[in-house]
């Protein structure tokens, strides 16, 4: 059975969103539908403290970003692009169209089609987010979307310069600075001066994750994404040093990030929770670690390896740092995580800002049923079908008519058997199933 040496205060699930915040990001959506840059501009005054005339940022605006860059910033961004484009272009090849002849003269297939307008929103509010580019424009890019742009909040009241460069270094086609709801109802609904997006992608506060949940359907979305979630799985083949430092480091995301520690050592857990105490004694961010800690914080002390990993596909936490004598026990048996980050080599920071995979990953159990972005979010599967010969659509036409006959649909059986008189020579009176030869 499970210890608790620290529980979380409060729970780590999200709540609903508030009547107050669903009703205030419902009026923003509608008043930017109805009266379009006229209510944008209102809002990113009000919001963003930014009043322009066009929240796109012209070639000189955007260059002048690029060139405010040190040569090492370019090189550190340019160097985290060419990771994440890497790891996408495998991901895309393996996504291979399809055409397979099921039956003799009956052809079936699929292709991966991508979508043609996406929207990107990068959050940019207290921390410009850069790294958030790259996982959104960049692998809409290598899907091969034929038209994607960018939205992302101003940043001190300018431009986030550093988003704003890897925007524009990963191949964005139009990029705004514009942020929130406002910005979000833009790019769904369009407005005169921004055509309307098929497809919204990346993460935000709790209005721009609301806004998502009330567009979609109108327009396609990549996830419901929430607060920023770590799972630490460690024995003591680690320190409480390591664990502490990696649950914080998450933790710093915001005030309501659940952090957890998972172990089979009680030692471990108690050794994690004092370095906890002194690393937050000289974090920058150590009032909103503090907050996340005390408030939605735990350490679990499991029996064994095999509760642990039972535990851990309870909490289907958005990152999991496995750190254990056996990792591999947990790599094929887990099945409930956003991404795993194996051994104490690596760590969830590698993965938000540089190593390659797309940090955008699912929160609030939806690990249970979905994985985060990837190059294949943004491709349609979509099928066909073709019959090359007579006596295969008249064989297809046979089956089908008397399927459609049991389930009352008479014009459907039509369909078949129209093509069974012209292509299979029987006679099948009008609204009749086709009798088997």
């Amino acid at each position: 059975m499970v210890r608790y040496l620290k529980a979380a205060r409060r729970k780590a699930a999200m709540e609903a969103a508030s009547a107050q915040l669903r009703e205030t990001v419902s009026k923003i959506i509608l008043d930017v539908e109805q009266r379009g840059d006229a209510a944008v501009r209102e809002y990113a005054r009000r919001f963003d403290g930014l009043d322009r005339d066009d929240y796109r940022l012209g070639p000189e605006e955007i260059g002048a970003c690029i060139n405010s860059l040190t040569s090492q910033e370019r090189e550190d961004i340019e160097f985290a692009r060419d990771q994440v484009r890497m790891f996408a272009e495998a991901q895309r090849a393996t996504l291979q169209d399809l055409e397979i002849e099921q039956r003799p003269g009956i052809i079936l297939g699929h292709r991966h089609i991508p979508i043609e307008n996406v929207g990107c929103y990068v959050p940019g509010g207290n921390y410009p987010l850069l790294a958030s580019a790259h996982m959104s424009v960049l692998t809409a890019k290598i899907a091969g979307c034929d038209r994607v742009i960018t939205c992302a909040p101003p940043f001190k009241g300018e431009p986030a310069r550093y988003i704003v460069a890897a925007q524009a270094l990963d191949g964005a086609d139009e990029i705004y600075c514009l942020g929130g709801v406002q910005a979000v109802a833009a790019m769904a609904v369009g407005t005169e001066r921004i055509a309307p997006i098929d497809m919204l992608v990346g993460p935000g506060n709790a209005f721009v994750a609301e806004a998502k949940r009330q567009l979609y359907g109108r327009v396609g979305i990549d996830l419901f994404a929430g607060p920023t979630e770590v799972l630490v799985i460690a024995d003591e083949t680690v320190d409480g040093e390591l664990c502490a430092t990696d649950l914080l480091g998450q933790a710093e995301h915001g005030p309501n990030s659940p952090a957890i520690l998972l172990t089979t050592s009680e030692r471990l857990g108690r050794e994690t929770m004092g370095q906890i105490e002194l690393l937050l004694e000289k974090l920058p961010t150590a009032e909103v670690a503090r907050q996340a800690w005390e408030d939605f914080g735990e350490i679990i002390v499991c029996e064994d390896r095999a509760e642990a990993l039972r535990e851990a596909d309870r909490i289907a936490s958005e990152h999991v740092q496995v750190m254990t004598g056996d990792d591999s026990y947990f790599v094929d048996n887990m099945k409930n995580y956003g991404a795993l980050f194996i051994g104490p080599r690596t760590t969830v920071a590698y993965g938000d800002k540089v190593i390659g995979t797309n940090h955008t990953l699912p929160t609030n159990l939806a690990a249970r049923y979905s994985g985060g972005l990837w190059v294949g979010k943004f491709l349609k599967t979509c099928t066909y079908q073709k019959i090359t010969t007579d006596e295969a659509s008249a064989d297809m036409g046979a089956y089908c008519s008397r399927l459609c006959m049991m389930e009352g649909f008479v014009g459907h059986a039509e369909q078949a058997n129209v093509r069974v008189r012209r292509y299979g020579g029987r006679n099948v009176p009008y609204g009749s199933a086709v009798s088997p030869e």
